[in-house]
């Protein structure tokens, strides 16, 4: 028996995929930590009580453009001297011809790659856990699931995009690829991606969370990756802004300034980035495509899908197909976004063409923005320290297919040590927001009597950021916040187009 059980659990930790009949005396719990299984898991233990087994989740073999099924499509990208919408050759400095198609792409399914597809396979599908000592905590008669993304290699959702990225660079004979970094996250996947197909990676992480982060930049150098703090003195972009402060934080629009500058400027070299763009979202949809055969195979669907947004790659990548259902008119789930209070680019923002990054070397995006000059106070979740939102997300957003609110990092922390002590994983900064969102609806709930199904996106794990667990049990996080007049001074420099 014991015997039997350990094949079982090794088969199914090295193939996700697998499937296998277990006795009835065995408890799925059991299956929890091993990749891919613990929706199944949960899956059987469903089936149980509500009727027949349901069949193992498969990995997505097409990616999904939400643009081909929105009603009105999203504004175009121009270039930043002729206010005109950018062209394919103005994006070939930086990015590989299949990357530059897919973002300009109105087809409803884009084909994954069989090499890529062979390669998520290290770690999808990820599983959908339904959070139940949580909800008895809460003592809340809603159902809250989350999807978690932190049994990939880099322990988020990032190698959804790092990898096919990497991949349609080394089929075109690029050598090398640049990207900036703010938690490191996004840095880490890239580094794992190009270690996998002989691509050389460098990265410029933002200076606070490369400071507070130690292990993600030797994370990052572990996979082979060279890694810079940003601002750095390496590039033009770089000395500028260190010239005009020299203590400066840094940011994500800082350090894409650099990586985009040296891609720009070294023929054998791309620029990859790790959200905002239509590639990157599109990249992410498995986690939702997924997530649709989960539910379905336990009979559930979702009243309130939650997710945090920075750039927007993670919520997009949840919530997408599921917009995309909701069109179609099949469920009418409430979407919500959460970012923090001192980076709230959708709930503070303008929607308006800004620069993607600091020093202006980008396209002029639609986006919700806080001014491309706007440097965020550090808070511990660096993954959302981004001036502006996914241009894609935003016009989703302007059309009232979502909604956004803004949580304190403190409140998020609270929660995370809650999910933590209940749940057992301890999620990265980013996901608190969401998990302080879905503990909000849970205690709504409770107030209500409804029984609401929950669904939240766990982007990645926080193993790697426990000196802000530290300070929150310490007692010394505060609450950081946008000052109103540092946001009105960076609007009033962002570019005069009239849309």
């Amino acid at each position: 028996m014991v015997q039997s059980l350990v094949s079982a659990s090794l088969l199914s930790v090295y193939s996700p995929t697998f499937s296998f009949k277990v006795e009835e005396q065995w408890k799925p719990k059991l299956l929890r930590a091993s990749p891919g299984c613990g929706v199944r898991a949960r899956a059987r233990a469903a089936a149980t009580k509500a009727g027949p087994q349901p069949q193992a989740v498969e990995i997505p073999h097409q990616w999904y453009n939400l643009v081909a099924d929105l009603p009105v499509k999203p504004p175009p990208a121009l270039h930043p001297q002729t206010l005109e919408p950018i062209k394919p050759e103005d994006l070939s400095p930086l990015f590989p011809s299949e990357l530059i198609k897919q973002e300009a792409c109105t087809d409803r399914f884009i084909a994954i790659p069989e090499e890529v597809i062979d390669v998520y396979r290290l770690w999808r599908p990820t599983p959908l856990i339904r959070a139940n000592r949580l909800e008895k905590l809460l003592d809340t008669p809603a159902r809250i699931y989350y999807k978690y993304e932190g049994v990939s290699p880099a322990g988020s959702h990032k190698p959804n995009t790092a990898v096919p990225q990497v991949w349609y660079n080394a089929q075109e004979g690029v050598k090398n690829v640049t990207t900036e970094t703010g938690a490191g996250q996004w840095g880490c996947s890239l580094a794992f991606a190009c270690s996998l197909f002989g691509v050389g990676c460098e990265v410029w992480q933002v200076r606070a969370s490369y400071d507070q982060k130690p292990y993600r930049k030797l994370m990052m150098q572990t996979w082979g990756a060279k890694v810079h703090p940003s601002p750095s003195s390496v590039t033009e972009a770089g000395r500028k802004i260190l010239q005009m402060d020299p203590s400066t934080p840094g940011s994500l629009g800082m350090a894409i300034s650099e990586a985009v500058e040296v891609a720009a400027t070294n023929a054998d070299t791309k620029y990859c980035l790790g959200s905002v763009l239509n590639h990157v979202l599109l990249h992410q949809t498995v986690i939702g495509e997924e997530c649709i055969q989960q539910m379905e195979a336990i009979g559930e669907s979702p009243d309130v899908i939650i997710g945090c947004t920075g750039g927007g790659s993670n919520f997009a990548g949840l919530t997408f197909p599921f917009i995309r259902e909701k069109l179609k008119g099949r469920i009418n789930p409430l979407i919500r976004a959460v970012e923090p209070t001192a980076c709230p680019s959708l709930t503070k923002g303008i929607y308006a063409y800004d620069y993607g990054d600091t020093a202006g070397m980008t396209p002029l995006m639609k986006m919700h923005t806080l001014g491309h000059d706007f440097v965020p106070d550090p808070i511990h979740a660096g993954g959302l320290r981004y001036h502006g939102m996914a241009p894609l997300l935003s016009h989703v957003y302007e059309l009232g297919f979502m909604e956004a609110i803004s949580i304190p990092q403190t409140e998020c922390f609270q929660g995370a040590i809650q999910f933590a002590r209940t749940e057992g994983l301890i999620p990265a900064p980013e996901p608190t927001h969401a998990i302080a969102a879905a503990i909000r609806e849970a205690l709504h709930c409770r107030e209500t009597g409804e029984s609401k199904v929950i669904l939240m996106a766990m982007c990645g794990h926080g193993h790697f950021d426990l000196p802000a667990y530290e300070k929150y049990l310490q007692g010394n996080m505060v609450d950081l916040s946008f000052e109103e007049a540092k946001i009105k001074a960076s609007l009033a420099n962002i570019p005069q187009v009239v849309a």
